[in-house]
């Protein structure tokens, strides 16, 4: 796990709109953008359209809605960072 990685997975503990992790996080779109994309698949968060709308794997098109996503981190994505 990456130093971003952890820092994002650390803000994920309860649902989070890009906004607000954005501006916790306080990376540059690109670099939060690829911690993203790497997190998905390693299936370690999940996204949202909709607070209560989770959306399938497959479903899920960060390079053009990311910012209009919320995030959580999955089970296995928070047994990963409390192991760090």
């Amino acid at each position: 796990m990456t130093e971003q990685e952890f820092t994002i997975l650390d803000e994920l503990y309860f649902l989070t709109s890009y906004q607000d992790l954005s501006e916790a996080v306080g990376l540059e779109e690109a670099a939060l953008l690829n911690s993203l994309k790497s997190l998905l698949e390693k299936k370690w968060i999940r996204c949202y359209k909709e607070a209560d709308q989770e959306l399938p794997y497959e479903d899920t098109d960060l390079e053009k809605d990311y910012a209009r996503y919320y995030y959580l981190a999955s089970k296995e994505g928070l047994l990963k960072h409390n192991q760090q």
